[in-house]
């Protein structure tokens, strides 16, 4: 049996002793520590100096593009009528602005139902088309009827009438339809309603009917006098003694009604104009203001004849032509009618309103479709949905009024267009399928066209904004105003005048640019933090001797040092803006310096900094760049132009072309190969007769108006040239195209003949002379060329030479560029950094078998030990017997 406790039979101190051989074994441990140590310092060092590079090109980012040099600042004079932003192309100045009326989306209603839910209708399959486009000609409001004969005496007491919640002055002294619009317009600036008196004419039949005349010949042989008199204009005049057909007669009336005589003149300056003859009964007075017109006969003594009187006696007439007012609603809503006694003024109580003498114009830019409704979504609920999916302009929702479902019928369905503007005014028509009428509950909910009949009700029309800037009246569709002021975008907000200044947006760029050399400096002061020397201390930084950060420092110096390939204009160089280096390496900056160089050189500043591309030829406009392309200048040379995918009819339309019921066509439209469903469309064209230009904006705006067509972004222009049909892709290159192909109804061929479809061409050419690659309108150079990466937008319709572009990269672009060499994944310090991690992960699998090794050392020296122990316990056990022997020896 073995000693359990090393030491205890030889009294060596034997733990000890392995405790101190082991501290020596594992000294290299230590070295690894420390290695590890400064490998990791290096790694934190290295993540300190990505920091600063990370900080030092978010100073750059407002720098590298041309677009943060050609910013202008815009200010409003009151921010709650007009904003306005800036573009590179606006020119300073102070722009005077008046909005008059903010643009508007139109809403219409329907009348009220107890459900909505419940089937309206038979349920058969009915089409619904929606269109958008403009309403021109007539007016929006309602007419009323002729006044009343009480106001003649009595005029209209006030009270009467009430407009959109406004009471309308009316008293006994209003009695014509014109005195009665001139009160309601007294008021329009708080109503929103204008009135029109419509033109007062006498009877039809006062003088005569069916060309004879009743107006028989005067007679007064017994004594009496006559007069007769228009408007309070004497007509005619006869003295007692004059028998019947010597004094006045129908043919007299004509004659002194004929020509230029005191009596003609006497009714022009009433403003009565006079049609017809007495003498065939067609005689008749009017009125264009809508004063009333007396006609009045005054006798006395014994008369016979006159106005309706053949030989009869004549006891004195007078007959009064009235009026009727017309009331226009000023923003096309609609119109509240209230008052105690709104009848007298030939008004109905109530909401009202709607289109008079106006006509739709479908706009073709806009998209139109169809939407089926039959017995699965006939509901109010159900044509809700639909329209909602079906994304052509207009969104359905359904509003309550409170009212209740038990005796009243509170469900109202109720469209909005999508967008604002006088395009935006809905068409909504319905037809049935195979040959059957629509259902006539569904038109009687849903039909409605401005020009016709109108079940469903406006309640808000659809409006421009309109504007006058300096001095123009301009027109747009939305709140937003472009093109007005080159380069500038304007927003209105509510109605009034404001000024907007816009300028140079020098405060920006003064700030980037402090940005920029503060990120520098931070920069420079982290590399000297980092690989410096500090003498006073005898210390170094992490990474001082470091090849990486060596490498960097003298990257950005070069850069910073040398001048712009490629750069032209006024300005080359850092120092003409105020940037200058100082004897620490860092970077300081003259604000007065750079306040006069923003000043006299604003535009040449974007080229110290930014990656530029200037053309020489204004329809090529530089896109982008890469790292990979190279400052220079370089010639371009278009040897094909971009087209787009089309297909033209063969031959003129005709006048008037017959959609049939359900036709439907195949679609395909920038499609590829191999083809993509979403790129094919099944869109059904509205049946009806068209001209030519209808057709066009027909076919445009259902094409358009299909929902995947929309998605991707595809759209076609049809135009009309010399009388043929042509559908042009608004793609450019060879991804345009558009194939027709019928499915039912008029067929493709009936419009279009055999016309072939043509795909669009890219464009094609040399930049500098070396090869570049066309999409669309955009040239790009390829992959190993200088021009690697230079992409151009080419427009216009020129081949051949198109110019120079000259191309150069800025200190911030090119700075920006080498940032991110160095930060990337494959980046130098990113590299360095894993190398780093790598070494620790190495030192560290050396430093675990290293002590896996002293695991063995410490178990072989406890092995040694312990048989030394062993031993010397033996010995001792065998010298304390030999000692006990000789003892016992030495008594015997």
């Amino acid at each position: 049996m073995g000693i359990s406790s090393p030491g205890i039979g030889s009294n060596l101190n034997v733990n000890d002793i392995i405790t101190k051989l082991m501290a020596v074994e594992s000294q290299p441990l230590a070295t690894m520590d420390k290695k590890s140590a400064s490998y990791l310092s290096q790694v934190t060092a290295f993540g300190t100096l990505s920091g600063a590079i990370g900080t030092f090109q978010g100073s750059l980012a407002g720098l590298t593009s041309l677009s943060a040099f050609q910013s202008l600042s815009s200010t409003s004079s009151d921010t709650s009528i007009l904003t306005g932003t800036a573009s590179s192309t606006a020119q300073a100045g102070t722009y005077r602005v008046n909005i008059s009326q903010i643009a508007q989306a139109q809403t219409l209603a329907s009348g009220g139902y107890k459900s909505g839910t419940a089937a309206i209708g038979l349920g058969g399959s009915t089409t619904l088309n929606i269109s958008l486009g403009t309403v021109s000609g007539g007016s929006f409001g309602m007419s009323g009827t002729a006044l009343g004969a009480s106001m003649l005496s009595g005029g209209i007491t006030p009270g009467a009438l009430s407009i959109n919640g406004t009471a309308i002055a009316t008293d006994s002294a209003t009695r014509s339809a014109r005195q009665l619009a001139d009160a309601i317009n007294a008021k329009s600036a708080t109503t929103g309603v204008s009135a029109k008196a419509a033109t007062t004419q006498t009877r039809a039949d006062l003088f005569g009917a069916a060309g004879a005349t009743s107006f028989g010949a005067v007679d007064t042989g017994g004594g009496g006098n006559y007069t007769l008199t228009v408007g309070g204009v004497e007509i005619a005049t006869q003295a007692a003694g004059v028998a019947g057909g010597a004094g006045v007669s129908a043919a007299s009336i004509d004659a002194a009604l004929t020509g230029d005589t005191a009596v003609t003149r006497a009714l022009n300056d009433a403003n009565i104009t006079v049609s017809g003859k007495a003498a065939d009964g067609t005689l008749r007075f009017s009125n264009a203001d809508g004063s009333n017109i007396a006609v009045v006969e005054n006798t006395t003594g014994t008369v016979t004849g006159g106005v309706g009187n053949a030989g009869t006696a004549n006891n004195g007439s007078t007959i009064t032509a009235t009026s009727s007012i017309a009331l226009v609603s000023t923003n096309g809503s609609q119109i509240t009618i209230g008052g105690s006694n709104p009848a007298a003024t030939g008004l109905t109580a109530g909401v009202g309103g709607a289109y008079s003498g106006a006509s739709f114009a479908q706009d073709g830019t806009r998209n139109s479709g169809n939407i089926v409704i039959d017995n699965k979504n006939n509901t109010l609920q159900g044509i809700r949905d639909a329209i909602n999916k079906s994304n052509f302009g207009v969104t359905a929702s359904i509003v309550s009024d409170g009212s209740s479902t038990t005796t009243g019928t509170p469900y109202h369905l109720v469209l909005t267009s999508t967008a604002t503007g006088a395009t935006s005014n809905m068409k909504i028509s319905l037809s049935g399928s195979n040959g059957a009428q629509p259902d006539d509950k569904l038109v009687e909910l849903l039909g409605y066209d401005p020009g016709g009949v109108q079940n469903l009700k406006q309640k808000t029309a659809a409006q421009d904004t309109l504007a006058n800037v300096n001095g123009i009246d301009v027109t747009s569709a939305s709140t937003g105003i472009t093109g007005a002021i080159d380069g500038i975008t304007l927003t209105a907000g509510k109605v009034g005048s404001a000024s907007l200044v816009v300028a140079k947006d020098t405060s920006t760029l003064t700030t980037s640019i402090n940005a920029f050399v503060k990120g520098y400096n931070g920069l420079n002061t982290q590399i000297k933090n980092l690989s410096g020397y500090d003498a006073e201390n005898k210390s170094g930084g992490p990474l001082l001797g470091d090849k990486t950060i060596q490498s960097l420092q003298a990257q950005v110096r070069k850069q910073m040092s040398a001048s712009i390939p490629g750069l032209s204009g006024n300005l080359t160089n850092l120092s003409q803006i105020g940037i200058a280096f100082q004897k620490d390496g860092t970077l300081t900056l003259d604000s007065a310096k750079l306040g006069k160089a923003i000043n006299s050189n604003f535009a040449d500043i974007a080229g110290l900094f930014a990656a530029v591309g200037k053309s020489s030829d204004d329809l090529v406009t530089f896109t982008s760049s890469t790292a990979k392309t190279q400052a220079g200048q370089y010639a371009l040379d278009i040897t094909k132009l971009a087209s787009q995918g089309s297909v033209g009819a063969a031959a003129a339309a005709a006048t008037d072309t017959v959609i049939a019921a359900d036709t439907v066509w195949t679609i395909k439209l920038n499609d590829t190969v191999p083809s993509n469903t979403t790129n094919t469309a099944s869109v059904t064209l509205p049946a009806g007769s068209y001209k030519v230009d209808a057709l066009a904006t027909m076919l445009q705006s259902s094409i358009n108006g299909a929902t995947n067509f929309s998605n991707a972004g595809s759209t076609v222009a049809v135009t009309v040239e010399d009388g043929k049909i042509k559908i042009t892709s608004n793609r450019y290159g060879s991804k345009s195209n558009i194939a027709l192909t019928s499915s039912t109804g008029t067929s493709v061929a009936d419009l279009f003949g055999a016309a072939t479809p043509v795909a669009g061409v890219d464009v094609a050419g040399t930049i500098g002379g070396y090869a570049a690659t066309g999409d669309g309108q955009t040239l790009t150079g390829n992959p190993g060329a200088p021009i690697d990466g230079l992409k151009l937008l080419v427009k216009g319709d020129t081949v051949g030479s198109r110019g120079n572009i000259a191309f150069s990269q800025g200190y911030a672009y090119q700075l920006n560029t080498m940032a991110s060499g160095f930060l990337g994944a494959k980046g130098l310090i990113t590299d360095r950094t894993n190398g780093l991690n790598k070494s620790v992960q190495d030192v560290s699998k050396r430093k675990d078998k290293f002590s896996e090794r002293l695991i063995d050392i410490e178990a072989r020296y406890r092995k040694q030990y312990t048989a030394l122990d062993t031993a010397m316990s033996r010995l001792a056990t065998t010298t304390s017997f030999l000692t006990q022997q000789l003892a016992n020896l030495a008594k015997n």
